[in-house]
């Protein structure tokens, strides 16, 4: 059984390198949309590589992190968590002196398996090493900790690209990487799941990978109508049937498809595709919309959005326990409703905004919908499956929504009209983007709709989230797999 206390010095080490290390994933997913316009102006980049920019890191996150777990089981948490912050921080330093588009996109991907081994593990570590008393309250400190970095990473990162430069976004993880890896290594006891495993889904894992990496590409490129587009597109949804029919034969799978036996489990995940794809899209084009149609800088763009990193991080905790109290089917379908209103109020976001008057209402909005809803999901997620497999449901359910994310910054251009040097034209980026948020508000009423028909009230024995303070907004907050010889607890921050 684990034993650190956390008042103990070893337990403070283990604290500042577990949020150090999820911090270092956390800012990147945050601060490199508002670096965009920036990117493409300095590498002369069209819009088809800025969306590249963000989805080749999301593409190999979504499609590895459930390995990153597994991997962590098997080899050490410890050992699997420094080897995925020194890739993060060489992938980092390759995006900072990236010399084009090409070799950003590259390093992207590399940065996001490097995400995908460290992302999981962060928590892993703190649920194998505290003693079962202070675990909670741990889970509770890493958990705020990182929301303060996530609300703090679109101000640095605006401070970075209208100052040093938008490269200082990537080499900024360098430094941290230096101060968490010497830690981690001196303090962090290493752990790992004794029991007996079987084979990797390495299979799995790249079938998936490969389904997105196409759907993906024919999206981005279906502007040029090609063979090799359609080609694409045919062959990703090959991969992805071949990854369902290799799933279901696997003895050993990465996504077990007899989970999504439970229907409230699967309900719960068609609500994240619906949500987070709204979000992915809005994210990506709310920052270019706010620096090349509103005239706002890096910092500005930056600074406006913040307020729903703030109001999430200083009310999840409370939405998550009104929706213990009522049940999370009402959270489930006003918190996208409110998200819907929050993007259709962006739609006043034009020419010499206000910010008072025009962009603020609708993040605050945004981030009241997202206060009611994240909490309540990541709640139905674990409660309805096995305590056995809340590991597993978080992971997919946070896999789905960066996939999800994925497939909205592919398609949202394409499906607006945007065309590659649409980034470049106010006038003609502001048309598409009020578009793009009348179908991003859309598809949050599908996802009130589906939730309001389907989710059902928790059983009172349910397993309850430790990450009761959330922050990000690129996906639901993934919840540890059970330490050997226990099941999780409810409670945390």
């Amino acid at each position: 059984m684990p034993d650190v206390r956390l008042a103990s010095p070893q337990g403070k080490w283990i604290l500042l390198t577990t949020v150090l290390g999820s911090s270092m994933a956390l800012l990147d997913s945050t601060v490199v949309n508002v670096a965009l316009p920036r990117i493409g102006r300095d590498l002369d980049a069209d819009l088809a590589a800025l969306q590249w920019t963000v989805n080749a890191y999301m593409l190999t996150l979504a499609g590895l992190i459930l390995l990153g777990g597994s991997l962590g089981d098997r080899y050490g948490r410890r050992k699997v968590f420094v080897v995925g912050v020194v890739w993060f921080a060489v992938a980092s330093l390759l995006c900072g002196i990236a010399p084009n588009a090409g070799v950003l996109i590259a390093a992207r991907a590399l940065q996001g398996i490097g995400g995908a081994l460290l992302t999981p593990g962060s928590l892993a570590l703190i649920q194998a090493s505290f003693h079962p008393d202070d675990r909670g309250r741990a889970v509770g400190l890493w958990s705020g900790f990182g929301g303060v970095g996530a609300a703090v990473g679109p101000f640095v990162g605006g401070w970075l690209v209208d100052g040093p430069g938008w490269r200082w976004v990537f080499l900024l993880n360098v430094p941290l990487a230096l101060l968490c890896v010497p830690v981690a290594l001196r303090h962090v006891p290493e752990s790992g799941d004794g029991r007996k495993h079987g084979r990797f889904d390495v299979l799995g894992a790249a079938l998936g990978a490969l389904s997105l990496a196409l759907v993906t590409y024919a999206l981005i490129e279906a502007r040029e109508g090609s063979v090799v587009v359609a080609v694409s597109a045919v062959a990703g949804v090959a991969a992805g049937i071949a990854f369902v029919l290799v799933e279901k034969r696997r003895p050993d799978p990465m996504m077990p498809l007899d989970i999504f036996a439970s229907r409230q489990f699967t309900a719960v995940n068609v609500v994240t595709l619906c949500v987070y794809a709204a979000l992915g899209g809005f994210f990506f084009l709310a920052a270019l919309q706010l620096q090349v149609v509103a005239g706002y800088s890096a910092l500005g763009a930056g600074t406006a959005l913040l307020p729903t990193t703030v109001l999430m991080l200083l009310l999840s905790a409370r939405s998550g326990a009104l929706a213990d109290r009522i049940g999370p089917r009402i959270p489930l379908t006003v918190g996208p409703l409110l998200c819907a209103v929050g993007m259709l109020l962006m739609l006043r976001v034009g020419p010499d905004a206000s910010y008072a008057a025009d962009v603020l209402p609708a993040v605050l909005v945004l981030g009241f919908g997202l206060v009611t809803l994240v909490a309540p999901l990541t709640a139905t997620v674990l409660a309805s499956v096995d305590v056995a497999r809340a590991g597993l449901a978080s992971g997919i359910n946070n896999a789905a929504a960066r996939a999800a994310g994925l497939v909205a910054v592919a398609a949202l251009p394409l499906l607006t009209g945007m065309g590659q040097e649409a980034y470049r034209s106010p006038t003609a980026f502001d048309d598409a983007f009020g578009q793009a948020m009348v179908l991003c508000a859309g598809l949050l009423a599908a996802g009130a709709v589906i939730a309001f028909a389907s989710v059902r009230r928790l059983p009172p024995e349910c397993t309850h989230p430790e990450c009761r303070t959330h922050g990000g907004i690129t996906a639901p907050p993934l919840e540890g797999r059970p330490v050997r010889g226990r099941v999780p607890e409810g409670g945390g921050s």
